[in-house]
Parts: C-alpha cells; sequence; structure tokens
C-alpha cells in the first residue's frame, strides 16, 4: 500500500505544481458573469434584467444595486416556492434535483434549498482542490493509501416527486466519486442507516476493521463518535483502534472549543484542517499549514459579496437592511466583520447565508468564520461576536485544567437587570462559582472594550452553570436529529433559553 501512497501523493504534488494560482478577484469576475450569462433566460434573471446588468461597463456595480438582499423567507416565498410547485427555470435552469434540508442551529422547521447538478459539480471541484492543497501539509505518502471516515447525515435520501431530499452532507456522500469509494468508509451500508445512534453503535463494531487515516466532519459529532469506538473496544485512546489516524478535517463551527476535549482521545497529534461546508455550497477550506484561516472557493459556482456587520446595517432579527452597503471581494479590508452574501449555481441569489467573517489576508482570500449575525450578541451594547465568546471558553479552559467542549448564554433580564447568563458543559471544572464568575467576567472587560462599557452601565454581570456535556447532544437530538449538519446554538434568545432551562431541568 506504500506504493500505491507514494504514487497518490506524486499525483497530488504534480497537480498542485501544475495547475496555475489563482487571482481570486479575476476568478470572481468570471464567476459572476457566468452566473448572469447561464440564468438571464430564467424567471429571477428577466425579472431583474440580467441581459442589461452582463451589458454594463461594471456589471458587479448594477448586480448589487438592482438585485435587493435575500434571506431563507424572502426567497423561498417569492421564488423557490415556485419550484415546489413544479414550475422550472425559476431561479436557474430547469429544476433542482436535490433539496438540502436545513435547520441550521435556530429551529425545528427545516429549510428546503435548492442543490442543482451544477452545485454538486462546484462542490467536486472544490473537495479535489482541498486534496491538492494537502501537498502543502508535508503528510507522509502512506496517509494516501488509508480509509477516510466521512461522518455526515444519512445518504438514504427522502425521494419526492422530482427530486431527492437530505442534510447537504448525505448529499455529497451519496455522490462521491467512484474513484473514492473504495477509501469512504464508513461504507454506503451503513451510512443509509439513518438512526444515528445505531450507526454510530455499527461504526464502533465494525472499526477494527477499517485503517483510517482521515475523519471529517463536525466536532461535536465526531467526538461522540470516538467516544463510542474507544468504550467498544475498552483502550485508551483512538490510534489503540486506528494507530494511521493522521487528519481531521473538521466542518461546520469553528475547531477552537473542541480542540482541547478532543485531543484528549488521540494518542499522538494529528493534523486538523478547517473547511467551510454549508447548505448552500462549499465556501472555503483550509489551504496552508501556516495559518488556520480558510481560503475562500473563488472559481466555484459561487460568487461573495460582503456587508459590514455594524450595527446600523443589521435589524434586530439579524436580517440586513435594504440600504446596507456590500463590497465585493477586490474592497474588503482586515480587520472588519462581514456578513456573508453569496449567489450561487443553485440560484441563491445575493443570499443571507447568515455567517459573520474577517478577512485575515486579502490577497489570498482567506478568512475565519466570527460568528452568526443571529448570535451575535449586543443585548445593551456588549457587542460579543462567536469568536470572542470562544476566547473566554480557551481562556476558562487553561485558567483552571479543564475542557469546555460546549456551551451556550442569553442575554436575560433578572429581578436585579440584565446578565449574561452561561451553561457550560464541563469536564472536570472544580472550581467553585464565583471563582468561574469572576474569571469569566474579568476575561470578558479585557478582552472587548464594548462589553467593558457595558458593564459599567445596563449589563450586571454574569451568571454560570456547569453542567454534564451529553445534555448538549441530548437537547440536540430532542430539537432537530443526532449527527449531521446540526449544531448547537451559542447564543440564545430569551424564548428559546427557557425552552432551554426547562430542559435541562428535567436532564
Amino acid at each position: 500500500m506504500e506504493i500505491i501512497g507514494n504514487i497518490i501523493k506524486g499525483a497530488i504534488n504534480l497537480k498542485g505544481a501544475l495547475t496555475p494560482e489563482i487571482n481570486p478577484i479575476e476568478a470572481q469576475e468570471k464567476v459572476l458573469n457566468n452566473l448572469l450569462e447561464t440564468a438571464k433566460d430564467t424567471l429571477f434573471g428577466k425579472h431583474y434584467n440580467f441581459d442589461a446588468i452582463l451589458k454594463a461597463e461594471n456589471p458587479s456595480v448594477l448586480f448589487s444595486k438592482n438585485i435587493p438582499y435575500f434571506d431563507y423567507n424572502e426567497i423561498n416565498a417569492k421564488w423557490w416556492s415556485k419550484l415546489h410547485a413544479g414550475e422550472e427555470n425559476v431561479t436557474w435552469p430547469g429544476s433542482p434535483s436535490y433539496f438540502a434540508l436545513s435547520s441550521g442551529t435556530t429551529g425545528k422547521t427545516s429549510k428546503r434549498i435548492p442543490v442543482t447538478d451544477a452545485m454538486l459539480d462546484a462542490i467536486k471541484q472544490a473537495g479535489i482542490d482541498q486534496v491538492t492543497a494537502l501537498s502543502n501539509f508535508n503528510l507522509p505518502a502512506d496517509f494516501f493509501s488509508k480509509e477516510a471516515m466521512m461522518l455526515g447525515s444519512s445518504t438514504d435520501l427522502i425521494e419526492k416527486e422530482d427530486h431527492l431530499e437530505g442534510e447537504i452532507s448525505g448529499i455529497t456522500a451519496s455522490n462521491i466519486p467512484s474513484w473514492f469509494k473504495g477509501f469512504y468508509k464508513p461504507g454506503e451500508d451503513i451510512a443509509k442507516i439513518d438512526d444515528w445512534d445505531k450507526r454510530v453503535a455499527t461504526i464502533a463494531k465494525r472499526a477494527k476493521e477499517w485503517d483510517i487515516g482521515a475523519l471529517s466532519g463536525i466536532p461535536s459529532w465526531m467526538e461522540l463518535m470516538l467516544k463510542e469506538v474507544i468504550a467498544y473496544h475498552n483502550v485508551e485512546n483512538i490510534h489503540d483502534v486506528w494507530p494511521n489516524l493522521q487528519v481531521f478535517t473538521s466542518g461546520g463551527v469553528a475547531f477552537g472549543p473542541y480542540q482541547k476535549s478532543f485531543n484528549a482521545l488521540l494518542g499522538k497529534p494529528i493534523t486538523v484542517i478547517d473547511t467551510y461546508l454549508a447548505s448552500e455550497g462549499f465556501l472555503a477550506f483550509q489551504a496552508r499549514p501556516e495559518t488556520d484561516a480558510m481560503q475562500l472557493v473563488t472559481d466555484g459556482g459561487i460568487y461573495f459579496e460582503f456587508v459590514p456587520f455594524m450595527p446600523e446595517y443589521i435589524n434586530s432579527d439579524g436580517s440586513l437592511k435594504k440600504e446596507a452597503p456590500s463590497v465585493p471581494l477586490k474592497d474588503v479590508q482586515l480587520n472588519q466583520d462581514y456578513v456573508v452574501i453569496i449567489s450561487t449555481v443553485s440560484g441563491t441569489w445575493r443570499y443571507l447565508i447568515g455567517d459573520t467573517i474577517e478577512f485575515t489576508d486579502v490577497e489570498r482570500a482567506e478568512i475565519k468564520i466570527t460568528g452568526r449575525t443571529k448570535f451575535f450578541l449586543n443585548t445593551v451594547g456588549s457587542q460579543l461576536s462567536v469568536n470572542k465568546l470562544d476566547d473566554a471558553i480557551s481562556h476558562l479552559e487553561e485558567t483552571f485544567n479543564t475542557t469546555i467542549p460546549e456551551y451556550t448564554l442569553c442575554a436575560k433580564r433578572f429581578n436585579d437587570g440584565f446578565y449574561h447568563s452561561w451553561y457550560l458543559g464541563a469536564e472536570g471544572l472544580k472550581e467553585d462559582n464565583a471563582t468561574i464568575v469572576k474569571a469569566l467576567d474579568e476575561f470578558l472587560k479585557n478582552a472587548n472594550k464594548n462589553y467593558k462599557v457595558a458593564r459599567g452601565k445596563a449589563l450586571e454581570g454574569v451568571k454560570v452553570e456547569v453542567i454534564n456535556t451529553e445534555v448538549f447532544a441530548n437537547w440536540s437530538g430532542a430539537n432537530k436529529k443526532k449527527g449531521g449538519q446540526v449544531k448547537m446554538e451559542r447564543v440564545m434568545g430569551e424564548d428559546k433559553f427557557k425552552d432551554w432551562e426547562a430542559f435541562v431541568a428535567e436532564h
């Protein structure tokens, strides 16, 4: 197998050497032109006169001027609902082969996001580009002959009228290239098991049959699967079962909060590579080891725009105000949070995906996800993004020598005023509550000037409750579905938080 690994690694290195470097700005101009040209005769393209935009001196300017922002509810009500009624050529030529079901982190009701064949091709190409980028990580040749465990949602998709439905990870896994099927685990039969607990139990039983070199999935669910495998085989760590495990491709959420608890399951260090795959497309991946930032996929099926994430541009529900200005990739700046807007080959147009990012390298188009527009904690002016909350959790882990892979919080009104009410899913956190509260509050005051100002005014402080980590997984299972693309809410509104607190009290 080492010979095979050397051949594959050599091919990847050769492809990387022969592939010309992409100019992200030029690539984005070509993507926009292709999107407009392809969709100009659709109902959407005619309504917004794509022909005129294509003929404009600067198509990107007229594009952003003439077409409004859409969130899911708006584009679904005005346009995608026509697809469900059987119409074709609505926002993209023909009709989509798939719909990705996604409740994201905000509710039980699934969104139904079109996934066209063109989008599947774009996702596959981005995947190939990511594999090619592995040549930058100096991995040994034998890695390329090992098997890859992709832990996503079930590939047993729902047949509905003229299309199939399922979560995006299940859709993409059911469309993996034939050449990759020999490397892909847990295999088609196990991947089709819809019940998460049953699928993981089956993986645990079969685990020693496979020589896993890479894992891919959302960190929280991957941790639970690894714990199940370790417990079933009664071993110390996952390397006792999969000694050649060398890479974890993390996606869906920031890996930072899970780093310490994830590493505790390993027998030796592995390479962690971040990815940004959403129901709407494959947006970015980490392309080099010198940074944990991700490079936008600028030459695929997605055209990006960015709205500065400032209070004057954001409604209280996290949606964008109509007059909020957007900038194309060529005009972005460092040290600025942006709301991500995408237009894609699945027929999403100026679509608010719900994430906020910042650029770490403009020339390379490298980004970090900083949070969600709806989860930006700005009650009483504290202005805390999810990455700042993650930093606070890392501080607690280091200060108290513990692991806190899960947390959630709410800006909640108590009898004596507003507090940030935190729930920490911690392992081995033995300090008294007052000590934890002080450490958390002091860190946030030192790390964020807006929080410090708020603490001197309407924000009274923080409250903390430490609970079992399993409660978070059980909450996801009870409210949505275990596994797949399901992610824990980091910040909740008060109504949702009441449900959460009632759930915690019962468990």
